[in-house]
């Protein structure tokens, strides 16, 4: 995605889709998007985690501290009700959006002229 409000725009429910998946930590998140995206989604830690403190902060996603294989302490991120809840308005609202564009941009869309 080259524009930036766009970007900024989708990165919430995109955040919410991904830990609709399950429970994951921040890097594992981002590698999830980069995948999905076919590499064209890349996110870096200064765009990761301000949003997910956000939504932790709104109750839309609850976290916890656990051990990666290695052993290492890691934060583990999972959605919560409110947080489902969130998810299906935010992909209620990209879905009236993705329907209108699709209209618009369809070959089949006749102009609409306007007559002044």
């Amino acid at each position: 995605m080259s524009s930036k409000s766009l970007t900024a725009a989708s990165v919430r429910p995109i955040m919410l889709s991904v830990l609709a998946e399950g429970e994951s930590y921040g890097y594992a998140v981002m590698q999830r998007i980069h995948l999905l995206s076919n590499g064209d989604v890349q996110w870096s830690d200064g765009t990761l985690y301000p949003v997910l403190h956000r939504l932790e902060l709104e109750k839309l996603i609850a976290s916890r501290w656990g051990k990666s294989e290695t052993g290492r302490k890691r934060k583990y991120y999972s959605l919560t009700a409110l947080g489902a809840k969130a998810l299906a308005v935010e992909r209620a609202e990209w879905m009236k959006v993705h329907s209108l564009l699709a209209r618009l941009w369809s070959p089949s869309v006749e102009p609409i002229t306007v007559n002044s």
